[in-house]
């Protein structure tokens, strides 16, 4: 019997391969998406911010539909740096971003990315090939099948199943793009963080009450500081409908480095009393682990293309927080839609090689994703540096306590104040000589 042949394969059905799936079912081309779990989001325990509007392009007005699976859209924003007693934030909030396409949306994989799936699903059946486009779940891919340096297929369950060309979106574990040389075989430890996250519920009245938040609108939260007890690393927050998701991103090689486990960790922020106050009465519905990237360019694999197949989202370790905000799912689903697009114009052409799909990488070179990697290099490497989650966040509520204190005397200065906090915790031409960095890399 013949093998089954496809325009595309999509290995994963995550938001990258969701997202390229969408793109080809509305262009009409035969696909087959292999996802290894049960259904989409049963292996992703990722729950965070999805920002900008390509969701709106995959899903025009998804913010009407009774169904949409996203919690919250983003119109608070707030860094907190911590030490052991206090919290020094910087907070803003505006209603600019309460008027769709929005900013950014909490989501919860497991429930975001199935809905994902259906809508892809629907996108097929409006299709002219909708009898030869499959989303298929519960099935692993063992290998890629590769005949004279060429990706043509893939072997899953016990078959083999050929294409045009091979989107790989299998995530963080990239075994695929290490099989076929594109990933080294140990990405460094120093690349590569862990995050540790809990699900926490509330009822609905308390949690909007308790984050000042009306009908549908959400907070994002990063925090930097004494929670990690000098691992490498920050916390977050994000709320969600009734839920609010918390949890740290640590950096694996210092986790190791000083023996800690991350949901110790985890525990050690929750009970910072700052946090305490604002997760009071939450139960938890929710702990999950995941390997990411800390958004070092060190980590991605030497290309993102080659003969017959394309890399894109987790496993290209496409992310980015330079202190801004975390970055991955967006970088995930804009990744996907031009790899997607790509194989459309290799369609056009009739060529799969990697002179045609190397266009796939100029995209990702003209696009927000990885021009902000480039950009931002220096801002993700100085973030992981022990004085930007040790003493930096020390002097900030340092000067805070100092600045806000109200007493019987005299009271000093401003500048009176900086000088004595940055005596105690630094020095004047270092903190001068960080300030110049920051600078430089935001």
């Amino acid at each position: 019997m013949e093998a089954e042949r496809f325009g595309c394969i999509i290995v994963g059905g995550g938001i990258a391969g969701l997202s390229a799936a969408m793109v080809l079912a509305r262009h009409e081309v035969p696909f087959l998406l292999i996802e290894r779990g049960a259904y989409s989001g049963a292996k992703n325990v990722s729950g965070g911010v999805l920002w900008g509007t390509d969701l709106a392009r995959l899903v025009p007005e998804y913010w009407n539909d009774p169904n949409a699976s996203f919690e919250r859209f983003i119109n608070h924003r707030r860094l907190t740096f911590l030490d052991e007693q206090s919290a020094f934030s910087i907070d803003f909030k505006s209603s600019h971003y309460d008027t769709p396409p929005y900013m950014g949306v909490t989501v919860l994989r497991a429930i975001f990315d199935r809905w994902l799936a259906d809508k892809v699903q629907e996108a097929i059946d409006r299709s002219a090939c909708a009898d030869a486009s499959f989303l298929a779940f519960d099935v692993l891919v063992e290998r890629l099948l590769v005949e004279d340096g060429r990706v043509v297929g893939v072997e899953a369950g016990g078959e083999r199943f050929y294409a045009d060309c091979v989107i790989l979106a299998e995530g963080v574990n990239n075994l695929l793009t290490r099989q076929i040389g594109l990933q080294a075989e140990y990405v460094p430890a120093d690349h590569m963080a862990v995050g540790v996250k809990e699900v926490l519920r509330f009822d609905r009245r308390v949690l909007e009450d308790r984050f000042q938040l009306s009908e549908r609108s959400g907070m994002a939260n990063e925090f930097i500081g004494a929670i990690t007890d000098g691992v490498e690393g920050g916390g977050f927050l994000y709320t969600n409908r009734t839920t609010v998701s918390i949890g740290l991103v640590l950096g694996m090689a210092d986790l190791r480095r000083k023996r800690k486990k991350p949901y110790e960790l985890l525990d050690r922020f929750k009970a910072h009393p700052v946090v305490a106050d604002m997760i009071r009465g939450g139960e938890v519905v929710e702990y999950s682990a995941h390997v990411v990237s800390t958004g070092d360019m060190r980590a991605m694999p030497r290309e993102l293309y080659a003969d017959g197949v394309l890399v894109a989202g987790e496993a290209a370790n496409l992310l980015l927080n330079a202190g801004k905000a975390i970055q991955g799912m967006d970088f995930a689903m804009h990744s996907g839609i031009l790899a997607a697009e790509t194989v459309l114009e290799a369609r056009r052409v009739g060529d799969f090689s990697a002179a045609t799909l190397r266009r796939y990488r100029e995209r990702l070179e003209q696009s927000y994703v990885l021009q902000n990697m480039r950009n931002f290099q220096a801002a993700v490497r100085l973030l992981h540096e022990p004085v930007m989650y040790e003493r930096m966040p020390r002097l900030v509520c340092d000067l805070g306590r100092e600045f806000f204190r109200v007493e019987n005397r005299p009271a000093p200065k401003l500048r009176q104040i900086l000088r004595e906090v940055v005596r105690r915790h630094s020095s004047l031409p270092e903190l001068l000589k960080l300030t110049y960095r920051a600078w430089k890399a935001l």
